[in-house]
């Protein structure tokens, strides 16, 4: 969520402050198409032997030249302009809650990158696997730092979030002892969201929310988390697939939308990330193409017909300037870095 801190004294945020939820669920139905712009094609710069005629000289050179200076001008303001952006932090303190998370791990990762101070909240400052991995990143040791917070002790995050320009809030309760952990994940999430909304109408505070689907790719930490532990499943032995249809997209680009919510001035609203909606039949399909020599599932679980696939519109995403990563790469990702972390050997 985004919000102007100024309208709102109970917190002690920054002013200009800012919030960006992280939602893993999404409704196709908010979805606000936008149509996005392409990029300019650079022309290469080349040397023409032959003089200008008489009536040209003022010109100095000829016309195909001198697009082709335009067009390498264009191209240097847009790399400069990348580089901005590739540290647009320039120093910035952010907060980043549940920092030991799947997400908010790469969240972390890309916001050190980029040049922000981050300060960072952890269930428990002792526990090698919340903290190596975070202490571990490019830049951490100059500009990370963690503190102890707990989403069920109230005032517990008061110290991490001031002084913060923005908080990204990824944290959420997850319990496994309840008949179905998946659900209550769900629900938590959206009752997360619609208290959100309700907070920020109150208290006049601008929001921006990020709702992704299964969310796939590298881990950063070395715990195996319930998304990705669905890829595991179908490399590791299990007989039959799932008859479900999901929404399927990379880590890398959930946390760089949380930036770029954050960064983009004109952001609003609610985000639906999806690359691609597939059935677990279709993901089956990509890992045999890719690992041809690994026994995966023949069959689906159940007798019934497959779960049909719908569309989920990319276009509001775009103008944050996400430009998704495909999902058999997010595949290809998320299997190898399962072996390199030790989950799986084949």
């Amino acid at each position: 969520m985004v919000w102007n801190a100024r309208a709102n004294p109970t917190i002690d945020v920054a002013e200009k402050g800012s919030v960006i939820l992280s939602c893993e669920r999404y409704d196709p139905n908010t979805v606000t198409p936008r149509e996005s712009t392409g990029a300019v094609p650079f022309l290469s710069a080349f040397s023409i032997d032959t003089p200008a005629p008489a009536r040209s000289r003022p010109s100095i050179c000829p016309p195909v030249c001198r697009v082709a200076k335009r067009e390498r001008a264009r191209r240097e303001k847009r790399e400069e302009r990348r580089e901005k952006r590739r540290m647009s932090g320039n120093g910035k303190v952010v907060c980043v809650t549940g920092a030991s998370g799947y997400i908010a791990s790469w969240l972390v990762k890309l916001l050190l990158q980029r040049g922000y101070v981050v300060r960072a909240s952890v269930r428990d400052l002792a526990d090698p696997k919340k903290t190596e991995h975070l202490r571990a990143l490019e830049g951490a040791n100059e500009r990370l730092h963690l503190f102890k917070a707990n989403l069920l002790e109230e005032g517990s995050f008061d110290s991490v979030v001031e002084g913060c320009e923005g908080v990204f809030h990824t944290a959420s309760p997850f319990y496994e002892n309840v008949t179905d952990p998946q659900m209550w994940y769900v629900l938590s999430k959206t009752l997360a969201e619609e208290a959100a909304w309700k907070f920020s109408e109150d208290n006049s505070i601008d929001m921006v929310t990020i709702n992704p689907a299964a969310v796939i790719g590298p881990l950063l930490q070395p715990t195996l988390n319930t998304s990705v532990a669905a890829i595991l499943n179908l490399i590791n032995g299990s007989c039959s697939y799932p008859n479900t249809s999901l929404g399927w997209v990379n880590v890398k680009d959930v946390a760089m939308a949380h930036i770029l919510a954050f960064e983009v001035s004109s952001a609003s609203g609610r985000y639906c990330l999806v690359e691609r909606i597939a059935h677990y039949a279709d993901v089956v399909k990509i890992l045999r193409e890719q690992y041809p020599a690994l026994k995966l599932p023949e069959k689906c679980a159940d007798d019934k017909p497959f779960v049909p696939i719908y569309q989920v519109s990319k276009e509001k995403a775009k103008t944050l300037g996400i430009d998704y990563i495909p999902l058999e790469t997010s595949i290809k990702e998320t299997v190898e870095s399962l072996r390199e972390k030790g989950f799986v050997s084949f």
